[in-house]
């Protein structure tokens, strides 16, 4: 393993297989209620290689004309994002050391030959609470590095995996550059989901 930027956390196998097929169960509950949909880049209008949802009260959306921003309904159905799960809730008390609750979770689907550029998590009005990531299905090769440039450092995220960038790592580049197809039997499928709960609006 390869050191990471300071305030990185990486957690192997915080869920066993159990709760990651729970957790999966709640997930497709939201899905059920808020389908995943192309999101798409601004300026150009390019769609990603993801497709994605979102639950809790705000969900993070892009799209050409209005950019990057969270808002209370999917853009596709116009309906409010669903409640975010208690199994979700539990994690975020776990692990995030954040006294307010999450407000959106954003849940992006990976096929095989899906991929996530370097990027910084920016939109969010409260800067200093951590970003808390689970992985479900195929195993990813990660990609984070710290705010400043300079090298990055790559490692595979395995379903059940947690990742948490907070304090000095709260704005650390990071990306998916593959998803190893067959890696796990978690989706029937195959594929990985990437759940990402998020502190959006100002803490007291």
């Amino acid at each position: 393993m390869k050191t990471l930027p300071d305030g990185v956390r990486y957690i192997p196998e915080a869920l066993d297989r159990t709760a990651q097929t729970a957790l999966l169960q709640d997930v497709r509950g939201v899905v059920a209620q808020a389908p995943l949909y192309t999101p798409h880049m601004p300026r150009t209008g390019k769609p990603m290689s993801v497709r994605m949802t979102n639950c809790g009260p705000l969900g993070w959306v892009t799209d050409k004309e209005n950019g990057y921003r969270y808002q209370p309904t999917h853009p596709t159905t116009g309906e409010p994002w669903p409640t975010m799960p208690k199994s979700l809730l539990d994690l975020w008390s776990r692990y995030a050391e954040w006294t307010d609750p999450p407000e959106a979770c954003l849940i992006n689907f990976y096929t095989d030959a899906a991929r996530m550029g370097l990027h910084q998590d920016r939109d969010e009005e409260e800067a200093r609470a951590p970003v808390l990531s689970i992985s479900l299905g195929d195993t990813a090769i990660f990609r984070v590095g710290a705010a400043d440039g300079g090298r990055t450092c790559s490692f595979r995220l395995s379903s059940g995996d947690i990742v948490i960038l907070g304090g000095e790592g709260r704005m650390a580049r990071h990306g998916v550059d593959r998803i190893i197809p067959g890696s796990s039997s978690l989706l029937k499928g195959g594929g990985r989901l990437n759940l990402t709960l998020r502190r959006v609006t100002k803490s007291a």
